[in-house]
């Protein structure tokens, strides 16, 4: 960051392929000195693309490494729909082929079904990142969930609705529908008690896909304590529209600091029908604001467009040097036009 606290501009990407058993994956990665690195992965069918304001606020801390897994993000799908145990599985190669150390493991929606399943198979990983998990064990119908999910998408800045928009229609219907099934019925709940990681909940306060019941009995499942925080004003995408609060909890947790965090930050509130204690509620930042012209904000647009069709190229002609420099336009315009919306 700058002596402002504004953000610095465009740093290098790295694109780096995951091979596995007849799949792969995609890393994109940024920084390379930090405390710890911190490893992304995303939800059912969006990309990697979801993290694009979380991890600049994380790799002043750590290098960040974010995961388009296979149907994902422009990456083949497989043949056949992949579980959340072999999509756990990709992630453990990429940490044993990156070489990471003991990474901070964040997962975001169905994210945070490969994270759990990955952390209960490997218990040197010590610490875990849930935002926004599911599914709510007691609602595991598609109508239901569905309905969910359009309400808590009437709250997203468009900005998110239109990243899941591209997401979809990338990944395809077909996949998409293929691996829902295996999402709808995975058991995080039971997958939890196996897990040893120190382990931090996140959910935006009008997030109707993870409700404030929810995430209290799933974080009593898990066979350690476990800190659950609400962000105030987000919804299922919290760490998009509100990285800088997610990013600041993401870091204490991993410090062994309390997830209650600073004067400024955050108040206890108690768990809507729930015995398993009470849910700290992070009040909402200040958005910040970028000092650009019109001019200068329209030119942020323009390259940020040409970045994902460069982007959008490398995926077609499987080409991820073409990847690689789509994504570095894109991080270098957003830093230019940050929050512009």
């Amino acid at each position: 960051m700058t002596k402002s606290g504004e953000l610095e501009p465009g740093p290098d990407i790295i694109v780096r392929r995951i091979q596995g058993d007849g799949v792969w994956a995609r890393v994109s990665s940024v920084g390379e000195i930090g405390e710890r690195p911190f490893l992304l992965v995303a939800g059912i069918g969006v990309s990697s693309h979801y993290f694009e304001q979380l991890a600049p606020h994380l790799v002043q801390f750590g290098p960040v490494h974010a995961l388009d897994l296979p149907g994902f993000g422009g990456v083949p799908h497989a043949r056949h729909a992949l579980s959340i145990s072999q999509f756990a599985e990709m992630v453990g190669k990429t940490i044993d082929d990156l070489g990471l150390e003991d990474p901070v493991i964040v997962g975001h929606s169905m994210g945070t079904q490969i994270c759990t399943e990955l952390a209960a198979a490997r218990p040197e990983l010590t610490t875990l990142v849930l935002i926004s998990p599911v599914i709510d064990a007691s609602a595991r119908i598609v109508p239901v969930q569905a309905l969910r999910f359009l309400r808590a998408g009437l709250q997203e800045p468009f900005r998110v609705q239109l990243l899941a928009v591209v997401a979809y229609l990338t990944c395809g219907f077909g996949w998409f529908f293929k691996i829902l099934p295996r999402m709808m019925s995975y058991p995080i709940e039971r997958t939890a008690a196996g897990v040893r990681a120190s382990t931090l909940v996140i959910r935006g306060e009008h997030d109707a896909v993870c409700p404030r019941p929810w995430v209290a009995q799933l974080s009593g499942a898990f066979s350690r304590a476990v800190d659950v925080v609400e962000v105030e004003g987000a919804a299922h995408s919290v760490m998009h529209a509100h990285a800088r609060e997610v990013a600041g909890l993401c870091v204490r947790h991993a410090s062994g600091a309390p997830a209650e965090g600073d004067d400024e930050g955050a108040v206890r509130g108690n768990a809507e029908g729930s015995d398993h204690g009470g849910i700290a509620v992070v009040r909402e930042l200040p958005k910040q604001k970028a000092s650009l012209s019109p001019t200068e904000a329209a030119k942020a647009v323009v390259d940020e467009v040409e970045g994902a069709a460069i982007e959008f190229k490398g995926n077609k002609t499987d080409d991820d040097r073409l990847v690689e420099l789509g994504r570095e336009q894109q991080a270098e315009a957003r830093a230019r036009g940050l929050n512009r919306e």
